[in-house]
Formats: structure tokens, sequence, C-alpha cells
């Protein structure tokens, strides 16, 4: 029987979630506290998930926007996509939630303005994601990019910037987990997010 998460806090355990060797993540436990916090999620709000991978921000948005709110992830990648739906499924929240595949920034084309936009990285396509999701963004809608490269983190200042986005924020987070070892517990590091925020006018 698998586990489910019976809270509201954001935060489900990595290991909760289905994995596969081919498509990198879930999306560590602490990005997606910040991630969902950033977002600034509310009951009935409608989200977009680019490049939703395992779909862990997915089942994570979903439980914050229930029970009218829905999350529209998308991806490019067809494993990505069945692992994201078999992730909805684990969580009960295939009410809250449409999975479709397509490539960003076309993929946005066809869905309704939305509360929020959260963004996987974005590649070389970043600056026409960002304007894509400008598009479908509601005003005062909230946008959150979650950057490994720096590179990604610099370029989406600057479209945010360029765009005309307020209240632009650029949170750097860096996370050890502590492995049991024989002597001890040794703080193993994972690699630093860049996770820039902010708010359409």
């Amino acid at each position: 029987m698998a586990k489910k998460w019976i809270y509201k806090t954001p935060g489900i355990p990595d290991d909760l979630f289905n994995q596969s060797d081919e498509v990198p993540g879930p999306t560590k436990e602490e990005i997606r506290v910040v991630t969902i916090s950033k977002a600034r999620l509310r009951e009935g709000d409608v989200v977009i998930d680019v490049g939703c991978g395992t779909g862990g921000l997915t089942v994570e948005a979903a439980l914050q926007v229930a029970p009218k709110g829905k999350v529209y992830a998308i991806d490019e990648d067809e494993a990505a996509i069945e692992l994201t739906k078999s992730n909805v499924g684990k969580f009960g929240v295939e009410g809250n939630v449409v999975v479709a595949s397509g490539e960003a920034p076309a993929a946005l084309q066809s869905l309704p303005k939305a509360d929020a936009v959260m963004i996987g990285g974005g590649g070389v396509a970043l600056r026409e994601i960002l304007r894509a999701s400008n598009d479908k963004l509601k005003a005062n809608g909230r946008i959150v990019i979650n950057a490994i490269l720096l590179e990604t983190a610099t370029t989406a200042i600057a479209e945010l910037k360029a765009l005309n986005f307020k209240d632009i924020d650029v949170a750097v987070i860096s996370v050890a987990k502590g492995k049991q070892i024989n002597s001890g517990t040794m703080m193993m590091a994972r690699n630093p997010i860049t996770i820039v925020s902010a708010t359409k006018p």
C-alpha cells in the first residue's frame, strides 16, 4: 500500500515519490518547500508546472490548490509524463492535475490563464518560455524559476526585468543532508539551487 501525505505543509520526503533512472528528480524536498513558498499558492489557484519531470512540484502544488484549483503539468519527455502521472495517482490528486506532453513554450499556448508558473530550468528556450509564461500569468501572478546553472539564473533575472516583473527575488539554497556512518553523522552537500521568483504587475 502506497504511503500518503496527510499534511497540508509541503515537503514530501523524496523517497515517497515513484522514481526512474530515465528521469532526473524529484526536485529535492527542501527545494520543493521553498519553491511552493515563493509561488504563494492558495486554494483554487491555477498553476502551470513547466518541465514537470517526476511530478514532485506538481503534486506539492496540487495539494496546495485543492480541492478547486488545477495544476497543468507539461514536459516534452514521455518518460517524465508517465512518471508524473504515476505520482499524481499515488498521492491522489488526479482531480486537480492535467498532465500533458509538449515542448515549451509552444505547449503553454493552449493552457488557461494562471495564478502561478513554476519553471524547472528551461534550457536554451528559457527567454521564450518566460515570455510565454508572462502572457499566461494573471495580474499579480507569481513566477518561480529553479536554476541549477548560474547562466539560467542570470538569464531569468535579465528577462524578468525586461518584462517589467516586480519584487524580483533571488535565493541560493544550499542543503546538506546527514548520512549515518560508523563513527557518526556525516553531512553530504547537495548541489546549490538558485530560485528566482517575481510578481507580474
